[in-house]
Parts: C-alpha cells; structure tokens; sequence
C-alpha cells in the first residue's frame, strides 16, 4: 500500500481504537485521531474543504439539544444530514476536545447520560458520532480497495473482545423502545429499576445477575403485554 494509504488506514485504525478504549483514556487517542489527520496530506485537504464555511456555532445549537424535549432532564446529540457536514461537526467537536474547551466527561453527562456511566455513554457515543465519522472518511478513499476495512477489522471489536461491551447500548435503544409504550408511572419505574440492575450486572460482568435481572424483566413484559427484545435475550441466551 502506498504512504498515503497506510496514513489514511492508520487514521482509521485510530478511530476504531477510540470506539474500542476506556473512555478514561479517550482524551489521548483523539490526540492521535487529530495527529493522523495532521500528518495526511490528503486528510488534511479533506477536512480543510468539509470546514470551509462550516457554521459550528449554528451546528452546536441545531444538533446538541439541551433539554432534549420539553421536561427532559438531559440532552441529546444528532448529526447532520449532510456526510460533509458530519465530517465538519465531528472533527470539530474532537478539536474542542483535544483543546479542553469541551470536556469530554461533561458532554457525556450532558447529552450520552444513561446511568451516570460514563462507560455506557461513551459507547453510545463512539457507536453514533465517531463509527460515522470514521466509516464516511473511508468511503472517500474507495482507491483503498478494502485495505481501509482490513486495517479496521484486524483488532477485535469490543463485544468480540467483551460480550458484555454490549450492554449498555442494548439497554439505551430498550429503555427507548420501552419509554415509546407510555405505561404510566409504575410500569415505567419498575423498568428503570431493572435497566439499572442490568446495566450494573453488565459492568460486573456478572452473568447470573444479569440473567436473572432480564428473567424478572420478561415476566414485566409479559405483564403489559409487551414483545420482548429479541437482540437482549439472544445476548443473555449466548453468555
């Protein structure tokens, strides 16, 4: 593969290794992320015209949301429609990042929030900012040939490496798809009980908790007559 190529390949490698650390530890690889882009001349050119006109101040109003709907207690985050534009956004988003001016554990809190957890919220981040992110960078480069895709897939993924890496965005999208039903305030309660012991088994890595937290939330389902989520109990049936 040509320079070039192994640059564009090592700034998507470093982007997969974002989605794959201890969030404590973000803070040095998007320093590496913003340091590939820095030694890539083709990437350096990419993000210069994404840029070039880019409103970020109007980005940040129209796609970080704080509340995220009227009476909500925390925000959400969106990103453009535009894949410039999400090349713009997120990189300027990693650059605040990297300058401090946005502090990484903040704006998980603010607008990833599930739990407190900061490791739950960035996976939920890195799997809807920065997989994006990296994935509309490789297809601008089809002369890769899938080299970008070998580079990218040669390190296990996160629920490869740890099955439970899965759980806190599984538990996000269901306490969405939950939240969607408007059972009232007691049903909703007993979920959100459950959701955290879920969530809690999961950092444990504690098997039989989660299992037996999941079997008292499929008797809820059943109760309100409610289908169960095929992609959580599969996950439970594989452990």
């Amino acid at each position: 593969m040509e320079e070039k190529y192994e640059r564009i390949a090592r700034f998507l490698e470093s982007c997969t290794s974002l989605m794959q650390c201890d969030y404590r530890l973000a803070g040095a690889k998007i320093t590496e992320i913003l340091q590939d882009i820095a030694s890539s001349k083709e990437l350096t050119q990419l993000f210069t015209a994404v840029t070039k006109g880019f409103n970020y101040a109007a980005a940040n109003r129209d796609y970080l949301r704080y509340p995220a709907s009227p009476g909500a207690t925390h925000g959400a985050a969106y990103l453009p429609a535009e894949r410039k534009d999400v090349l713009a956004f997120v990189f300027c988003l990693l650059v605040e990042f990297d300058a401090g001016t946005k502090k990484l554990d903040d704006f998980l809190l603010r607008y990833f929030y599930v739990d407190g957890s900061y490791t739950a919220g960035f996976l939920i981040f890195t799997d809807r900012v920065i997989k994006p992110f990296r994935d509309i960078v490789a297809d601008c480069f089809p002369e890769l040939s899938g080299a970008a895709e070998t580079h990218v897939a040669e390190a296990p993924g996160p629920a490869e490496a740890d099955p439970f890496a899965r759980v806190p965005a599984m538990i996000a999208a269901e306490r969405t798809r939950f939240a969607s039903f408007s059972l009232g305030e007691e049903g909703s309660a007993a979920a959100q009980l459950i959701f955290t012991g879920l969530l809690s088994a999961g950092e444990r890595r504690d098997t039989a908790a989660f299992t037996a937290m999941l079997a008292g939330y499929k008797y809820l389902l059943r109760f309100y007559g409610i289908n169960e989520p095929t992609d959580l109990f599969a996950f439970a049936a594989s452990l």
